[in-house]
Order: C-alpha cells, then structure tokens, then sequence
C-alpha cells in the first residue's frame, strides 16, 4: 500500500498556547494539485446495524451500534474511501489522523503491512465517532490495529482539553504513543519522529503489545543504552534529509529560534518535543504551516539558486488544512474546526464552532469543475491568480489573510459572550447560524479580492507594449 497524503503536523500544550486550548493541526497534502475537499458534520447514530466495508482496500469492520456526531473533511471522490482526516466530535475530542510515516526495511521485513488492514481512508470513519478522550482515541485504534493490521504507517493526533497525544503506526502491527507535555509543542514532517519510550511511564506513554519483545527477537534495536522509537523504525536518507527534516528545521527556527541554533535543513536527530519559547497563538501556528522557507535562500517563490533544494511545508498540492482548537467547555461552550481550503500560503483559516449540526452549502457541496460558489473553488482560483503575479499580488493577500483573522477574532469573542446563556439544541442552532454567517463573510471578501486582482492583472500582461497615446 502507498500512502497518499504527504503533510505537516503541529501540536501545542495548552500551558503553551497563548489562550490555554490545545492545538492540534496539520497540512492535508495530496498527489494530485487538485482534490476538492468539502467539510461535513456527520449525525449522530443510535441502533445502527452495518458493516463498513472500504471502497479502497476492503477492509471490513462491524460498526458500533452508536455514534456521536463530528466534524470531517471527507474527499469529493469517494472511489478510494471517505478519507475524512480530521474532525471535532461531541464529546469534544479532536483528531487528526493521517500523517504518513515511513519504517524502514529491517523492521518491515519481521511485521509487513496488511494490504487489506486499516488505512488512511478509514481511519476518521472507524474511530472519531466512538472515542470520549485522548487517550482513549489511541486506545480504540491500538485494538483496530491489533484486529485488522496496518495497512501503512500513519501518525495520529488526538487532544482534548486536558491532553494531546500523538500516536504512530508503523508496520502491520507495531506503534507508539507519547502524550505531548502541556508546556510544549511538536512538530512533524513525514518522519518517525517519537524518540525515548519510557516502558516505565504508562502514564505518558503506550505501545502495541509485544513490541519489546518484537524488537528484541528480531535484533532491531541499534543503541546501546537507549530505547528510542525513531532509531528502531524510522528512515535517515537523502530524501528525508531534503524532503522531510527541513520542514521540521523550519518550524523550530520560528518557534524556538534559541534552542534551535546551530541546527540545519538536513540535520536528522532534530528534538520531536520542544518547550516552547513564547506562548504560540493561534497565527503562529497559520504562519507555519503557510510557511514555505520564507526569508531563506530555499524559499521556491524567491530567485535565489537554492529555492528548489528542498521541499516546502505549504505547497500548490494541499487539499486542505486545519487548526483543531480545543477549548475547555467549562470556559465556553464549543471548541473550533479551523479550516483552509487550497494553497495555506495565500487563503484564510475561516473559524467554525464545532458544536454545530450543519455546515454552509459553499462548505458542503463541491461541483467537480471550478465553481466560485464553492469554497474549495474559490480559494482554488484566488491562490492560483495571487501566485502568478506574487510580487504583484503578495502584499495585498497578506493584508486580506491579516484582516479576516482579526474579523475572526472579533467574531469569536462575540459568540462566546452570546452563547455563554445558551444550553442544548438552541446552543447549537445558534452556533450552527453563526457558522454560516462566518462562511458568507469570508466567501464574499474572497470573491472581493480576487476580482480586485483578476482586473489588475489585466494591466500585467507579457503581450503590453508601451505607445505614444497620441496614436
């Protein structure tokens, strides 16, 4: 099996975030330049009886008989399966659950994928409707993985108020897990990136059943005196080294710009957890995985020779990505499902409240040809024009990104004060209209912006030559 996404995963604590919610987020990056996305709020069920079966791979599942209701960014396609990702659900746990990872051959050769095991299409589906915490998410898909097989390696977010946890599977049936300190964030790229376990810390720590035992039959552990996850199944080659580690050098660079000097794009025994050296908001987390080596020489938008040397966290072929913000429910009354559709480094995160049964038709219904009614399609054709005149076009874009996170803001604390009296169906019917509102906000400035620049570029053409007006 071939893993299809290619992304950037970001977890901050709540102790280092600037508003106290934990962060999980990740760049959604896919084959192909053009995958619509849409973004769905799955009912919940009660009494079902059925079978899943996967379009992709025929992995076959009896589902629960009850399931809560969630957030998801299913594909448009769905010839290869849901491939949902990502969502919030009502029990207010967040996940994020495609990161592809990548074992290397020694450990594969002793516990081999399972062509019809789990696999990215089906994860969202067969887990995010039945967890009631973080941990339990890496529970539930611990004993999947222990039924069915792997049918690749995948790394996994989990959060809710009080922890993230992050897990990666690896082979057919080996994983890890390590909940991510409140004080610190993560950073990964396509990598096994988990280190250390402590065998003695189930607390802060899980794994499969046996893996010890697997990786001392088999001779797979090359340290003497350590037991760290990343040396024993992970990969350290060039196209690591030029593919994944630079987009972890990149992120440290901005969020711990003291402990990580003296690091470089190809250095491959990078820190997986860092402390965090500020509290990271919101926008910080935006800006890197908008990033794409900005101010450097690798920048792919610059004219410097090493602008294509390595691969950038923000690319043309990001189907989607989110910022899954989880708040404490005694605090307010919903955590938010950031989503940004298209190329991250030239379209907003637009803000929707979770706790919602609906989400705006511009969101829900994607047209398989371009349509600027469509969210997808919208920000699809704006990336598109803004990087084909970008140093025509960049500052303006940037001030449009600027101004509707500060509408956002706005617009949350609104909510939150308005919403603080409200309980039940009412509390998510209002919650459900101000999505709405959000999406019609940010659907008619998008459109805006781009036949503002649409008609500028008119003036920008190649085929322009310079008259005399008097001719």
């Amino acid at each position: 099996m071939q893993n299809k996404d290619a992304c950037t995963s970001i977890m901050v604590g709540k102790k280092a975030s600037l508003d106290g919610a934990n962060y999980i987020a990740r760049n959604e990056d896919r084959v192909k330049a053009i995958e619509p996305k849409r973004f769905l709020v799955k009912p919940a069920v009660k009494g079902r009886h059925e079978t899943y079966v996967s379009p992709y791979n025929k992995v076959t599942v009896d589902l629960p008989e009850e399931g809560m209701r969630y957030t998801s960014t299913p594909t448009l396609d769905q010839t290869a399966g849901p491939n949902e990702e990502d969502g919030i659900n009502e029990a207010n746990v967040a996940a994020s659950f495609t990161e592809s990872v990548y074992a290397n051959d020694r450990v594969l050769a002793y516990d081999p994928y399972v062509k019809n095991g789990l696999a990215e299409d089906s994860l969202c589906t067969l887990v995010l409707p039945y967890i009631h915490s973080a941990r339990e998410g890496v529970e539930y898909t611990g004993k999947l993985i222990a039924e069915l097989g792997s049918a690749e390696g995948n790394g996994m977010q989990f959060a809710d108020a009080d922890d993230i946890w992050y897990m990666e599977v690896v082979t057919g049936h080996q994983w890890v897990a390590v909940r991510i300190p409140d004080d610190c964030y993560a950073v990964t790229p396509n990598q096994v990136a988990i280190e250390d376990i402590d065998f003695d810390d189930p607390d802060n720590y899980m794994w499969a059943d046996g893996i010890q035992e697997f990786v001392e039959e088999h001779q797979l552990n090359p340290d003497h005196d350590r037991w760290d996850f990343r040396h024993i199944f992970g990969t350290s080659t060039q196209k690591d080294r030029h593919y994944n580690t630079p987009r972890t050098w990149f992120a440290q660079r901005y969020l711990s710009p003291n402990a990580s000097l003296g690091q470089c794009p190809e250095d491959s025994e990078m820190p997986f957890i860092r402390k965090a050296e500020f509290k990271i908001a919101n926008e910080d987390i935006q800006y890197v995985l908008k990033s794409h080596f900005n101010e450097t020489p690798y920048d792919p938008m610059g004219d410097a020779p090493e602008r294509k040397t390595y691969r950038a966290i923000s690319l043309s072929r990001t189907a989607q990505s989110h910022i899954l913000q989880v708040r404490n429910l005694n605090k307010y009354k919903t955590s938010i499902h950031w989503i940004e559709l298209g190329v991250p480094a030239f379209n907003p995160y637009v803000p929707f409240f979770a706790n919602a049964d609906d989400t705006d038709e511009s969101y829900r219904n994607v047209p398989e040809k371009m349509n600027l009614e469509s969210a997808f399609w919208l920000n699809e054709a704006l990336a598109e024009v803004v990087e084909s005149h970008y140093q025509e076009f960049m500052e303006k874009d940037e001030d449009y990104q600027k101004e509707l996170n500060e509408w956002a803001r706005r617009k949350i604390a609104q909510v939150d004060k308005e919403a603080a009296s409200l309980e039940g169906q009412a509390l998510t019917d209002y919650l459900t209209g101000q999505n709405h509102e959000i999406a019609t906000h940010y659907n008619e400035r998008t459109k805006a912006l781009f036949f503002e620049l649409l008609t500028e570029g008119c003036e920008l053409s190649k085929m322009s030559f310079k008259m005399d007006p008097n001719l």
